[in-house]
């Protein structure tokens, strides 16, 4: 058996999805920027998906550019406010994901910025009272970085809450939502918020394809340059399949919204109770009160079997994560567990669920972490 449960880093694509990308792939070879049939036909399939992922998100089509995905959607919201927006201060916090993190220290470095990053509390939850005292101070053009969940230890974020000090304050938003869209409800029509980054292979839809939500009231100009594609925001000859696939995705996610959720945190739920009847002296890190649904973060009491628990995991059939998927191949720690003051010597490892997994699946992985650490016979009531 085989268990994958790193959907937080990625998720396996949905034959729905699969077969969208297929017809893609096979009828729409043309170039979208052609004026031909078949460009025009490749522009037809990438149009109708903007559709669709404004449609879900409650925005314009206007203003949604699809990009490469996550990380590059964050780098234009970040530089082009920064270039284009007069933005002198980012707020933001020491959780966020290296995408963030490290376009923060170029700019800090490279433009001058005033970078502040919030005081976070052992559960990863943001000082909301500091930023507010930050915004009121008015020092100058502000923009406001915060993730709607974090993809490490799946603290949320109270988004309509920093939105609404945003709006008062006059401060841009951005939030970087790869890992909520799809998974919650967000509607931009209701809640302020001036750039959103998504990428596809979060919610069964491939990689090296997202999307930026921009606020039509944000006029900036293009960070690629070249051909005038994505309204002359993003140059470069689209992704058609790629991107009709996203649309699909997320056109199912939301559609079966409620379902997947409910399934999926009985997952979590599950798995959480019983790591807790046959382990003794865990810790579950982040919010367990509002938390992102399909991760769940536990440390394990420290001892040289444990250091090698995330390894022998892999062994024996199941796919964890010991933190963000972007640092791979580089044990450096989490920086996310470093800023809540977690105890670097505990061995922390990341489930994260998706509606594939099962209840079987979860209780293979008990019996394996059971078997790894040295535990006698598992207890696995139904």
């Amino acid at each position: 058996m085989r268990v994958y449960l790193d959907n937080a880093a990625s998720t396996p694509l949905g034959e729905e999805v699969i077969e969208a990308m297929l017809s893609a792939m096979k009828g729409l070879y043309g170039n979208p920027s052609s004026i031909h049939a078949e460009g025009r036909q490749g522009r037809a399939a990438i149009e109708t998906a903007r559709k669709t992922v404004a449609r879900r998100l409650g925005a314009s089509i206007g203003e949604i550019f699809f990009t490469s995905g996550g990380t590059e959607a964050s780098n234009t919201a970040l530089k082009c406010a920064v270039r284009d927006l007069g933005v002198k201060r980012i707020i933001s916090s020491p959780t966020e994901h290296h995408c963030v993190l490290h376009t923060l220290e170029y700019l800090e470095k490279q433009d001058g910025v005033h970078v502040v990053l919030l005081k976070v509390d052992e559960e990863g939850r943001v000082d909301y009272a500091q930023l507010e005292d930050l915004l009121r101070d008015g020092k100058g053009p502000t923009l406001v970085s915060l993730m709607h969940a974090n993809n490490e230890i799946g603290t949320l974020l109270d988004l309509e809450r920093v939105s609404a000090l945003c709006k008062a304050h006059g401060a841009l938003l951005h939030t970087d939502t790869v890992q909520t869209v799809a998974h919650f409800p967000i509607d931009l029509s209701k809640t302020y918020v001036s750039f959103l980054s998504g990428s596809a292979h979060k919610f069964h839809g491939p990689k090296g394809v997202g999307f930026l939500y921009m606020n039509s009231e944000n006029i900036v100009r293009p960070f690629l340059h070249g051909g005038a594609q994505e309204r002359n925001m993003r140059a470069g000859t689209e992704n058609t399949h790629g991107i009709v696939g996203m649309a699909r995705a997320l056109d199912l996610a939301y559609e079966e919204l409620d379902a997947r959720r409910a399934y999926i945190e009985s997952l979590r739920n599950y798995l959480k109770e019983q790591l807790r009847s046959n382990f003794e002296g865990l810790q579950f890190h982040g919010d367990q009160d509002h938390y992102l649904y399909t991760v769940l973060n536990v440390s394990f009491p420290p001892s040289p079997k444990a250091e090698l628990l995330l390894l022998n995991l892999d062994i024996n059939g199941i796919s964890a994560s010991g933190g963000s998927a972007c640092a791979s191949g580089v044990d450096v720690g989490s920086h996310v567990l470093t800023a809540i003051g977690a105890d670097p010597d505990r061995k922390a490892i990341r489930f994260s669920f998706s509606n594939y997994n099962t209840l079987e699946e979860l209780d293979f992985v008990v019996e394996q972490v059971r078997k790894s650490l040295g535990v006698g016979e598992p207890s696995i009531p139904r």
